[in-house]
């Protein structure tokens, strides 16, 4: 209250407010057809934002993209496992064993456990807004869509303390690869859409 009439009457803001954070998906998807077409791009979307990420860095099946206005995403071959430029911050992503969606094609008929830890923070990093090891134990099942040679990838997850998480993945039947995807990031957030580059 006292900062809006402050700001109000055109004195100082007090020493410990901070500026509010900018909309950084906005920007991302405003300045998008700035990005460098020779460079592989990943489409993003997150509610009615939609961007494109450029390739910044890859080490085997890690991949770094970032977006216009400092949304950067980090990935696992198709899983979201960092982000940056969000209300919310995926910080960390650490399997418990081998991630059965490096074989998305070998879940037809058949589902597969697996669990993964994950740390969160919110976009000012404050200390109260962070949660540590939050774990994901989750169930992967895969089936034909109508689509010929496409098959899907529902994963559901139990979080404790959170709404139950459910993503989808889209792979090629003949390749194994995956196309685009639905994905958790973050608490309050709808699911991220990724088209993932050929």
């Amino acid at each position: 209250m006292a900062r809006a009439v402050m700001g109000g009457l055109g004195l100082p803001a007090p020493r410990d407010a901070t500026p509010p954070e900018p909309d950084r998906l906005a920007i991302a998807e405003a300045e998008s057809a700035e990005v460098d077409a020779a460079a592989p791009q990943l489409r993003l979307g997150l509610g009615p934002r939609t961007a494109t990420a450029v390739l910044i860095q890859q080490q085997g099946n890690r991949r770094l993209w970032r977006a216009p206005g400092g949304v950067v995403v980090a990935t696992d071959g198709p899983r979201v496992v960092a982000t940056s430029g969000l209300p919310t911050l995926i910080t960390a992503t650490r399997f418990d064993g081998p991630d059965p969606l490096d074989n998305p094609v070998d879940l037809l008929g058949q589902s597969a456990e697996a669990r993964r830890l994950v740390d969160l923070s919110g976009a000012g990093r404050d200390p109260a807004s962070m949660r540590f090891g939050l774990a994901f134990d989750c169930r992967l099942r895969a089936a034909r869509t109508e689509e010929e040679g496409v098959v899907l990838v529902e994963e559901r997850c139990r979080v404790p303390g959170l709404s139950p998480v459910v993503n989808s993945f889209w792979a090629d039947e003949a390749s194994g690869r995956v196309t685009h995807a639905e994905q958790w990031v973050g608490t309050g957030l709808p699911r991220m859409v990724l088209v993932f580059p050929n």
